[in-house]
């Protein structure tokens, strides 16, 4: 029998990424009747995963902490914990480094950092670091304070956040300095090249933006997670999709459904109210209490009637800045002869002169089958090289993806990777059994990114990421363009915080007792 799509319900969300995903997930888990539209056929969205002649890939972020304990300070396990769902983790603690210093390993925890840096700068940055650490101590206490799962964007914020006042009040200085951008931090506390250009590069991972354009409260998050005696990275067995799985799962257990193949063309207003939604098929799926946006700003915009929000609105949200794309490479290769010491995950950085942010700079790999062999065939490895949030869009945007000016582009603007791969495995390319190359028109056309962009370009000091509300009534937003902003901690913060705003202020206490209590 084919299943009947359902033509009604309290909540529908539109985007299954991480962020409509744990905000779907949470307000099933409040009891709410919840629908997913997902314009594709796998779940996930930029952090979906698939499959290609044996070989399974991550679509996109591969580099996670924080998943594999609780209590966590990840918003991400927090909601894995509210939905009662497992995921089974691998830890480790290293990665490699391609820098233009040379290539060494380093890993998370309180100490070996300073050991990279006796060796390539000496005593005084080890000092400096050593200082930076002891400094970012109670930042770190004030970023973690408020559990991301007590959070909500109403008056009932005051009931939910009570209970961990006292801790957050004790840092509230520090929090202060935690909205504004970590270069003042930095800045005060930091001499040494090498060790700015670490901290410059750490903020774009996590950003997409250097320091001057990171809020220090991210980089706060990150040391409290990576900087801290027996640190340890995680890998979920199975990858990224073990990841959507499990927010699935716990999505449908709790009598959630969601619908692939569901592409949204419109969001239905009636009475001045977000009403349901149009999918590109025709059908009209009407919903009673909200509608929650996981899509981009831009996106969302698109979505709506023209009249339904304030011009100015329309006019501020479109005018968001925005980050560059990706370039990607997914490789499938003989793993014969490979060293068996390998990383799981390198950082490449060509020139630290030309800052961390420049197109064809900085390049991420991932070879997660060194932890998790089951994600490629008996004697290979899967690779997924990218440029993080660093390539223009604009090189792409006229580009026809059927030209032989496309293909070629593909190629040049591809070596850069493989430049970064042979660092680590000279003679990789002729290993490659399964070769894709992405770009930003990829990026655009099969994660529904807006020009492929990596997201919001918000520079701390400069603005701020909105809160899940919008001037339609019943209609809500969440994702990397809504507060805390970019990555998948970010996203999943964000996906709970539109659902507890959403849900009824007892029921939210009852979730805060049972979970973080």
């Amino acid at each position: 029998m084919v299943a009947i799509a359902p033509t009604d319900t309290e909540i529908i969300v539109i985007g299954s990424g991480i962020g409509g995903l744990t905000c779907a997930a949470m307000l099933a888990r409040y009891g709410f009747d919840v629908i997913v539209c997902e314009s594709h056929s796998i779940a996930g969205g930029a952090a979906h995963g698939f499959e290609r002649d044996g070989f399974s890939f991550d679509s996109g972020p591969s580099l996670y902490s924080g998943l594999s304990y609780s209590p966590s300070a990840n918003p991400l396990r927090q909601v894995l914990d509210a939905i009662g769902e497992k995921l089974p983790c691998i830890t480790y603690d290293t990665w490699g480094c391609c820098l233009p210093e040379g290539d060494f390993d380093t890993s998370v925890g309180a100490s070996q950092f300073g050991e990279v840096l006796a060796q390539l700068r000496g005593a005084a940055a080890v000092a400096e670091w050593r200082q930076l650490q002891r400094i970012m101590e109670p930042y770190a206490k004030a970023a973690t304070a408020l559990p991301s799962l007590a959070l909500r964007f109403d008056l009932g914020s005051v009931f939910t956040l009570g209970k961990f006042a006292p801790a957050f009040l004790q840092s509230a200085g520090d929090a202060i300095a935690l909205a504004g951008p970590f270069s003042k931090i930095m800045d005060k506390n930091v001499k040494d090249p090498f060790v700015r250009n670490w901290l410059n590069l750490l903020c774009f991972l996590l950003s997409g933006l250097p320091a001057d354009g990171t809020i220090a409260a991210e980089v706060a998050f990150m040391f409290a997670d990576w900087y801290r005696p027996n640190a340890v990275l995680d890998y979920p067995i199975g990858g990224s999709a073990a990841l959507v799985n499990a927010l699935v799962r716990g999505l449908e257990r709790h009598g959630g459904r969601l619908l692939l193949n569901s592409h949204v063309a419109e969001v239905l207003v009636e009475n001045n109210r977000a009403a349901g939604v149009r999918l590109r098929s025709g059908k009209i799926i009407r919903s009673h209490k909200a509608v929650v946006s996981n899509a981009s700003v831009w996106d969302t915009l698109k979505l709506l009637p023209e009249t339904s929000v304030p011009q100015r609105f329309r006019q501020e949200r479109q005018a968001t800045p925005e980050c560059d794309s990706f370039m990607h490479l997914h490789l499938g290769i003989d793993a014969a002869g490979v060293p068996s010491d390998l990383a799981c995950h390198y950082i490449f950085v060509k020139d630290w002169e030309m800052g961390v942010s420049a197109p064809q700079n900085v390049v991420l790999v991932s070879i997660p089958s060194l932890l998790d062999p089951d994600l490629a065939p008996p004697g290979k490895h899967v690779i997924h090289a990218y440029t993080p949030g660093n390539e223009p869009y604009d090189l792409w945007q006229k580009l026809a993806r059927s030209s032989e000016e496309y293909k070629l582009q593909k190629q040049a603007r591809a070596q850069v990777m493989w430049e970064a791969l042979e660092r680590i495995i000279p003679n990789i390319r002729s290993r490659c059994e399964v070769t894709l190359v992405g770009t930003p028109l990829t990026h655009e056309r099969f994660l529904r990114r807006h020009r492929g962009s990596y997201g919001p370009g918000i520079r701390a000091g400069s603005g701020l990421f909105p809160g899940p509300r919008t001037p339609l009534a019943g209609l809500f937003c969440c994702g990397d363009s809504t507060f805390p902003g970019i990555g998948l901690p970010a996203v999943a913060a964000s996906g709970a915080i539109a659902a507890n705003t959403i849900a009824p202020l007892y029921k939210h206490l009852q979730l805060i007792k049972e979970v973080i209590s």
